[in-house]
């Protein structure tokens, strides 16, 4: 039986993120994606205003019908979603996923610091609840804090307090951990990837390109999960995303001031395909 994946997150229509992203980078890894859309959003949270119309109501709905039509799934990935859905998301994963299905959770709630607006202070423990049991989280540095309950270190930290963080993060029930957004060295940028049946750490790292960009987390989890879904290994997948980020960011340098809102991911598709071959 072929994979399909499905993604639960937000479709915000203008922007480059969440779904409008994790759609065309899965489909484009060769894997069936099915999406679960969280909410609409006009556009995304970065733009001066927005629109937004929560779909928790629909959630149940649309797993009775799936139940009745015996619709499963090989794998789920989950990124921007409320408090309030995370026991439905958590009853479709127990109840549509093939023996085995793997589970990648992207916590999105929070980046240089902050808590994303709209979340409740409590929401990081609802949050790791949806953590506890999963194949791969992708926290970046904020969320990782968040998740464990600490201060955020900014960039004052060194390997040994990345070390302590991921297994801190498995020990909430995760199987494996990809801390994003790690640097122990000006001008560099990378991931740890920890393996929990090991207890094993390995480390990617690339140059620090000029510029940030709207929307790298989504494009590193999509690229990611599709990458996991094609056989690839934890450090391969998280290579793979990372170096995808970049071709992505690559293509966005020279139209940066109009094209602020996100990245040209759509130019940086062969080379993704080019990686998983």
């Amino acid at each position: 039986m072929d994979q399909r994946l499905l993604t639960i997150q937000d479709i915000s229509c203008i922007g480059q993120c969440s779904l409008t992203v994790a759609l065309p980078v899965i489909s484009a890894c060769g894997i069936e994606t099915a999406v679960l859309p969280s909410s609409v959003l006009s556009n995304h949270t970065a733009f001066p205003s927005w629109t937004f119309n929560d779909l928790t109501p629909d959630m149940e709905n649309i797993l009775a019908k799936w139940k009745e039509l015996n619709i499963d799934f090989s794998a789920f990935y989950t990124g921007y979603v409320s408090q309030e859905q995370i026991p439905v998301i958590k009853k479709i994963m127990n109840e549509t996923g093939r023996k085995g299905a793997l589970k990648i959770v992207d916590p999105v709630m929070a980046d240089n610091g902050k808590m994303y607006a709209g979340f409740a202070p409590d929401f990081p423990e609802k949050m790791a609840e949806l953590c506890n049991g999963a194949d791969v989280i992708l926290p970046n540095m904020t969320e990782a804090s968040f998740l464990l309950g600490v201060e955020y270190p900014g960039e004052n930290y060194s390997k040994d307090y990345v070390e302590k963080m991921v297994r801190d993060l498995h020990k909430l029930g995760a199987k494996n951990v990809v801390l994003t957004g790690v640097s122990f060295e000006k001008g560099k940028l990378g991931v740890a990837v920890y393996t929990g049946d090991t207890d094993s750490i390995e480390y990617y790292f690339t140059d620090r390109l000029p510029i940030s960009c709207h929307g790298t987390g989504d494009v590193y989890a999509s690229s990611f999960a599709g990458s996991l879904c094609r056989g690839k290994t934890l450090i391969e997948a998280a290579r793979i995303a990372h170096e995808y980020v970049c071709e992505s960011i690559r293509k966005t340098i020279d139209d940066k001031e109009d094209h602020w809102y996100g990245v040209k991911f759509e130019k940086a598709i062969p080379f993704l395909v080019s990686q998983l071959s």
